[in-house]
């Protein structure tokens, strides 16, 4: 008797051990296992999209990091046009040494129109304050560092090494090294020296009408 319930117990060990169970409700995205297979513990079997949630894993530089929390506010735009916005819920530990980026986690409401896989592209809202920019054109990379062309009152221009943060559009920011009301070179900079001898054109008014 004792040989036969032993028995049973095993098989029903074995049929426990067949089972898997979902550990929420949700849609299932991708099926790994095949019938018939022996898996090994802590392989991928299912993929699902639990109670319908998604979330959009983005890329984001390293200098960027300290900025994000959890609970930012973040706004994508899909590859099939929607738009929508969705908190962080995580910020990822690690940084890839290759791409100096690191995976920041967006939690997405249910049914925004999204599917599981779609690349999407998106910013996060961090905040307004103001900043001093200037035109792209006007900046000069040389030898590592960045620097503009002051004119000068005799026309003449004078070389001045800037501290740049972030760019937008055709504007990069400054954060040190020059104000605001300073006259500077915004077209050829590139082939100006310390010193030489410029023309100050005016831009010309936009005209009105056709």
């Amino acid at each position: 008797m004792r040989v036969a319930q032993a028995a049973v117990a095993v098989q029903q060990l074995r049929l426990k051990q067949t089972q898997v169970l979902a550990p929420d409700s949700g849609v299932i995205s991708a099926r790994l296992a095949t019938v018939g297979a022996v898996v090994g513990s802590g392989t991928e079997l299912f993929r699902m999209i639990r109670q319908g949630r998604l979330e959009w894993r983005a890329e984001v530089i390293s200098t960027e990091l300290a900025r994000i929390r959890p609970g930012t506010l973040a706004t994508l735009t899909a590859a099939n046009g929607v738009q929508v916005t969705g908190k962080v819920r995580m910020v990822g530990p690690t940084v890839d040494a290759q791409t100096r980026t690191a995976l920041v986690y967006v939690d997405l409401p249910a049914g925004a129109g999204i599917a599981a896989g779609m690349f999407a592209a998106g910013q996060f809202e961090l905040g307004k304050s103001s900043a001093l920019t200037v035109p792209q054109q006007a900046v000069v990379v040389r030898d590592g560092f960045s620097y503009v062309f002051r004119l000068n009152a005799d026309g003449r221009v004078s070389q001045v090494r800037i501290d740049t943060g972030r760019r937008q559009g055709e504007r990069v920011e400054v954060i040190d090294g020059m104000n605001a009301d300073m006259a500077l070179v915004t077209s050829g900079a590139g082939v100006l020296n310390d010193g030489d001898l410029v023309k100050n054109v005016p831009l010309p008014a936009s005209s009105a009408g056709g």
